[in-house]
């Protein structure tokens, strides 16, 4: 008999990734994901809004939290999927959003995760096609906020404005120059 949820032992991952929208059906396809949430982090303002974290002048980054269970998919391969997901080598941008609110971050909440993190760093930089420095921060964990209900499962919700955003923004194409063969 398979455990029920609450039986389950989970673990928790934070990414920022640019457009938390573009991140969370990522995530969400993978076996031993059991949640995807889109929300901020890393900044100064206590829960922030939509149009807030827009405004680039709450600190926060537009995130995903990730609750997984470490016996059907690692941390590290969560990891893996993130970096074939982003362009780790811009700094307050991913793809056509800009600000400061899309840099890229992996947000570690245990030694371990720390020290994974700095090791997938390192292998991106190595990995990448073109070359160039990975800036992508490697950052303590701090209070994750929730974005706004209309923000969760997007793609699912609003399937045609997202493809239209998703494909307009050059992502594939961009993931593919840095990635090759190994996007996701």
């Amino acid at each position: 008999m398979e455990n029920s949820p609450t039986d389950t032992p989970t673990e928790t991952a934070i990414f920022a990734g640019g457009c938390f929208w573009c991140m969370e059906p990522v995530f969400d396809k993978m076996p031993g994901v059991l949640s995807v949430l889109p929300g901020y982090t890393g900044g100064t303002t206590p829960n922030p809004s939509y149009r807030e974290v827009c405004e680039g002048e709450t600190g926060h980054v537009e995130a995903v939290q990730i609750v997984f269970d470490p016996a059907r998919v690692s941390y590290r391969e969560l990891l893996r999927v993130f970096w074939r997901n982003i362009d780790p080598t811009t700094k307050n941008r991913q793809f056509c959003d800009y600000g400061s609110q899309y840099q890229t971050a992996v947000f570690y909440l245990n030694e371990q995760q720390k020290r994974e993190a700095e090791e997938s760093r390192e292998d991106a930089q190595r990995s990448n096609r073109v070359g160039a420095a990975v800036v992508t921060e490697i950052l303590p964990a701090s209070e994750f906020y929730p974005a706004e209900e209309y923000h969760r499962q997007y793609y699912k919700k609003e399937p045609y404005h997202y493809q239209r955003y998703h494909d307009g923004c050059g992502r594939n194409w961009r993931l593919k120059e840095l990635w090759g063969r190994e996007t996701e």
